[in-house]
């Protein structure tokens, strides 16, 4: 399997160097390699994280850093968020084995694909939930379900590692792909654009949070193509179009 196929690791917020480094040496266990970070509260390259790493040298040179999880995932097409279920959020949720084998698919269909692992204290935000096609749970003991984030990359990287999925056969015509993120991200600006304009909010201002996330996350959950968003902004530009004048018909009474 190419690189450019296994799942990218984001950590959003990460808190302290040396869980960057333990993650990052999680990941090299499993032939994970490509590394995301969101925001780092101390900052990118940092010292503890090298060693901490333990010679997982080729994931740290390459790690990139981004200043918001949008635009860390804007080239990926299907993305995974590890986190407890959020209660007002209509998501697909898997264990991280059900993930591995679903991944395996994905990038034997050449989906670029990665996975959401939240800040050491509060893990990931609600915003950054509403960004994921899928939640990946852990089953943990009820009684004392906290894992540290190394941890967490470790028991979704070995699921990875261990599965041997094979993708069913599919048929792409006209040379399909999903839609990235960037491009969803497009549409979605466009939409809350139009109805901006069109003062849709002003009644509701207090509820436009609410209607945006759970517009977000509806179209998430349709895993549109690329000719789905293209149609979709052809629609979205009709209906912002104003109504052409009708012709006089020529009834002059």
């Amino acid at each position: 399997m190419s690189e450019l196929h296994k799942p990218v690791i984001i950590l959003v917020e990460p808190q302290m160097g040396e869980n960057i480094g333990a993650a990052a040496r999680a990941m090299l266990n499993f032939g994970l390699i490509e590394l995301r970070l969101v925001n780092p509260r101390d900052g990118w390259p940092n010292e503890r994280a090298v060693a901490m790493a333990s010679r997982a040298d080729i994931v740290l040179e390459g790690t990139k850093v981004f200043e918001t999880s949008a635009e860390a995932i804007a080239d990926l097409q299907h993305v995974y968020a590890t986190t407890a279920r959020p209660r007002d959020v209509i998501k697909k949720l898997v264990t991280p084995k059900a993930a591995a084998i679903e991944l395996k698919e994905l990038a034997a269909k050449e989906i670029k694909t990665g996975i959401l692992f939240g800040k050491e204290s509060v893990g990931l935000s609600r915003d950054d939930v509403t960004l994921a096609d899928t939640i990946i749970t852990v089953p943990l003991n009820p009684d004392f379900s906290s894992i540290n984030l190394a941890q967490a990359v470790l028991l979704v990287g070995y699921e990875w590692f261990q599965t041997d999925a094979t993708a069913p056969a599919s048929v792409m015509l006209n040379e399909e792909r999903p839609a990235t993120k960037e491009e969803l991200g497009h549409l979605f600006a466009r939409i809350e654009r139009e109805l901006d304009n069109r003062g849709y909010f002003e009644p509701i201002l207090n509820r436009k949070p609410v209607i945006l996330k759970n517009m977000r996350n509806m179209f998430q959950r349709l895993s549109l193509m690329e000719s789905d968003v293209r149609a979709f902004q052809g629609i979205v530009k009709g209906l912002s179009m104003k109504p052409k004048d009708k012709k006089n018909d020529g009834d002059n009474s």
